[in-house]
């Protein structure tokens, strides 16, 4: 695995392009970037076949090792092929990130992690040997994140770095004796909560491990506001060395997302179009970057959340639209005009509030097309105006709500 940077915008800003990543080495990854979300091994409400006709998909799929335990024990000798992702960059994650979890659980030599079937209590030892099964191409270390929480004390979020740089170590010590993780790249985690110095320590002392990128946890949605998570993200990154990539996890909002990228972040994990298709919205926010003064200072349209709390995931954001309202019932508009997607070709809102008042599955299935579709092409459109310097316009589309469907 290795980060080629081709730019870097404003000091911290970074563009490029993560090489090397599989077994062969034969797969690349655009930055800034996000992964492929999945749940149990799938994309939720995609079929493969589906899923494969969406286009500017990253080749980089997360799975989540809580959520697969319970498959593993049955599928030792062929996981990859039984969730289909024999094609494909596979990333294992401790947690979903959309999902929070549970604290109180974590033990000097436990982390918890929460399943279908409930808790799994996990050791350094049991961690590895469910990864030697899933055999991911990159993984996260095991890490103590319980300390996302605002109200938690100095002295615990100390003990949580500390723990989490033990068992990094450990997990290397397994890690270069397997022969099963042979070409396997490992993740350490950077934690400490909101404290400027344990977060400067965590990232120090990590950077100094043979890792191959950082994860940067505990800055979720709901732990801080966006200030000060750009704060922590600036010193952290200035003791991590330039050319190993950046993982942010819990982010996923467009704003957030542009805040962090300006903060120096390579990589986000792409769980916002699914929390947006259960809440049965669509996005709609604008990334166009191309001059079109017609748009410009036009106000979001009826129908779309104002004044919301970010702060909770799953509360409906200003970037999305209800289409359970009954404001849609006679709208015979696509989602998104100009959208490629196939919902936005083939369907109108309409028809999509009729699917989900009635409680169809199909309700899901073009809401998860399209919210997917949507998703990975701001990120196209990020970098690109990382490239022709229009960043500042590409926040200004975002920001102000500016809407494809006017």
């Amino acid at each position: 695995m290795q980060l080629e940077l081709s730019r870097v915008v404003q000091g911290r800003s970074r563009l490029g392009v993560l090489k090397g990543l599989g077994r062969t080495g034969q797969h690349s990854l655009e930055v800034p970037g996000c992964l492929l979300y999945t749940h149990f091994g799938t994309v939720p409400h995609l079929t493969q076949d589906t899923l494969h006709t969406l286009r500017n998909l990253p080749s980089v799929t997360q799975v989540t090792l809580a959520e697969h335990q319970e498959v593993l024990e049955e599928f030792k000798d062929g996981f990859r092929k039984f969730a289909g992702l024999h094609d494909t960059v596979v990333y294992c994650s401790l947690h979903d990130p959309a999902t929070l979890c549970p604290t109180g659980y974590t033990t000097n030599k436990t982390v918890s992690v929460w399943g279908s079937g409930g808790r799994i209590e996990l050791t350094v030892a049991k961690f590895m040997a469910l990864q030697k099964t899933v055999q991911p191409d990159w993984y996260q270390s095991m890490a103590d994140g319980e300390t996302w929480q605002n109200s938690t004390s100095r002295k615990r979020v100390r003990k949580s770095v500390d723990r989490t740089l033990a068992h990094l170590d450990e997990c290397l010590l397994v890690h270069q004796k397997s022969q099963e993780l042979d070409g396997v790249e490992v993740f350490g985690v950077v934690e400490g909560g909101d404290i400027l110095e344990e977060r400067v320590r965590s990232a120090r002392e990590t950077a100094k491990r043979p890792v191959a990128g950082f994860c940067l946890d505990g800055l979720q949605t709901a732990s801080m506001d966006q200030r000060l998570r750009t704060q922590l993200i600036t010193a952290v990154n200035k003791e991590l060395p330039e050319d190993k990539p950046r993982l942010l996890q819990g982010v996923g909002r467009p704003d957030e997302v542009l805040a962090c990228v300006e903060a120096g972040v390579d990589l986000f994990e792409s769980f916002f179009p699914f929390q947006v298709t259960e809440r049965g919205c669509a996005l709609c926010f604008s990334f166009d970057i191309s001059p079109d003064p017609e748009r410009a200072g036009r106000a979001p349209p009826e129908g779309v959340a104002k004044n919301l709390n970010h702060d909770d995931q799953t509360q409906m954001t200003s970037f999305e639209i209800n289409l359970k309202d009954k404001r849609y019932q006679d709208d015979f508009r696509p989602l998104v005009e100009g959208c490629g997607c196939y919902c936005c070709k083939n369907h109108q809102r309409a028809y999509l509030h009729h699917l989900l008042v009635t409680n169809e599955l199909l309700a899901r299935v073009l809401l998860m097309i399209h919210n997917t579709s949507h998703y990975h092409g701001f990120f196209s459109a990020l970098r690109e105006a990382l490239a022709k310097d229009k960043l500042d316009l590409l926040k200004t589309r975002v920001l102000r709500s500016q809407y494809l469907s006017l």
